[in-house]
């Protein structure tokens, strides 16, 4: 160490640059993983000459250590970097070197799976295609018309709370629900028609083990002269004995629906007590699945169809709700915390 003044100065940070190029010559001949450790020692372990020269930095003046320091950091990470190419190089050939046993079972490639979300809905969908549906789609950001307008959601409906709805704007929306796509699909096409629409829709719910502010759901429409609420039944409790089984019964519960006229709720009966009752199905014997109903004559006139001609039938469930009930989950939140301990249990049933 020189002192000149009051400024200390080291020789041996000069050797840096040589120092380097000693580095690269030695890891150039390197052939094994042991070598390439040994080398790192050398050039980067703590009795190394960066090592050395790392721990005088405190002895310097504040400039000459923020000049050495950075060049010194700048060194010590590019040699680290040299070091990890080296080693998966190294590493790599060793791998082709390891003989080849045939006799040794194959090592069995991991594959992923679907959600059990998207396994419901395709089954759904498969279901209603059998039964002569389209399959529609429709916007997730809706006009104030379409989400509600049109469905003859009057402007007091709660619905339209800002505290219920995703508003982007006065005009528009995130979707409440896939009832918007009826509009759509009737404007769209001319009856008769079957149609169901699958999609992601938005609320402001509580996060909590029954509600989520994205959730999915399937609606249905069917428009054709003549249509009835025994239409309605027919359709649904053969989509439930296929979807649940034939064993299970269904039951339509009066209700109001703004678009709907009249109205029910659908109860499918507990697959865990068989209708007797039981903590699953709150000793009810019953689980609600979907809301349904004929298409109000509003709806009909806001499309610009004449409801003295053709009558229809609305339903709409949410994805979430019967994933649940078909696989016993007991907390919606399941679906979206990507657990892979969790998704694997629905490995097979795609």
């Amino acid at each position: 160490m020189e002192r000149v003044g009051a400024i200390v100065t080291f020789p041996d940070f000069e050797r840096l640059e040589g120092y380097f190029s000693s580095f690269k010559e030695d890891l150039v001949a390197v052939k094994t993983i042991d070598e390439l450790n040994r080398i790192k020692g050398k050039y980067l372990g703590r009795n190394s000459l960066l090592g050395e020269l790392l721990s005088k930095l405190r002895e310097l003046p504040q400039e000459e250590k923020k000049k050495w320091g950075q060049k010194m950091n700048m060194l010590k990470t590019e040699m680290e970097d040299m070091l990890k190419e080296k080693y998966h190089v190294l590493h790599f050939e060793k791998e082709k070197r390891k003989p080849l046993d045939i006799t040794l079972p194959g090592k069995k490639q991991w594959t992923g799976t679907f959600h059990p979300v998207l396994i419901v809905r395709d089954q759904i969908l498969a279901i209603f295609r059998s039964f002569g549906f389209r399959v529609e789609s429709g916007p997730e950001i809706e006009s104030d018309f379409y989400n509600f307008e049109a469905l003859n959601i009057s402007s007091d409906h709660p619905a339209r709370d800002d505290q219920d709805s995703f508003y982007l704007n006065e005009k528009w929306l995130l979707r409440t629900h896939t009832s918007p796509a009826q509009i759509r699909t009737m404007q769209k096409l001319t009856p008769p028609f079957k149609a169901v629409v699958p999609g992601r829709c938005y609320r402001r719910d509580a996060f909590d083990a029954t509600h989520s502010p994205m959730f999915h759901q399937i609606e249905g429409l069917v428009v054709a002269p003549g249509i009835s609420m025994g239409d309605l039944k027919g359709t649904i409790e053969a989509f439930v004995h296929r979807f649940f089984g034939k064993e299970r019964r269904t039951r339509f519960r009066p209700s109001y629906f703004p678009f709907t006229e009249p109205s029910a709720e659908v109860d499918v009966s507990c697959g865990v007590c068989w209708g007797e009752g039981c903590r699953a199905c709150g000793h009810t014997g019953w689980l609600e699945i979907m809301g349904a109903g004929l298409v109000h004559p509003q709806v009909f006139l806001n499309v610009g169809y004449d409801p003295e001609v053709v009558q229809g039938f609305a339903f709409g469930m949410g994805i979430e709700r019967i994933a649940m009930l078909k696989f016993g989950v007991t907390d919606i939140r399941w679906f979206l915390e990507n657990d892979v301990a969790f998704l694997e249990q629905f490995k097979t049933l795609r």
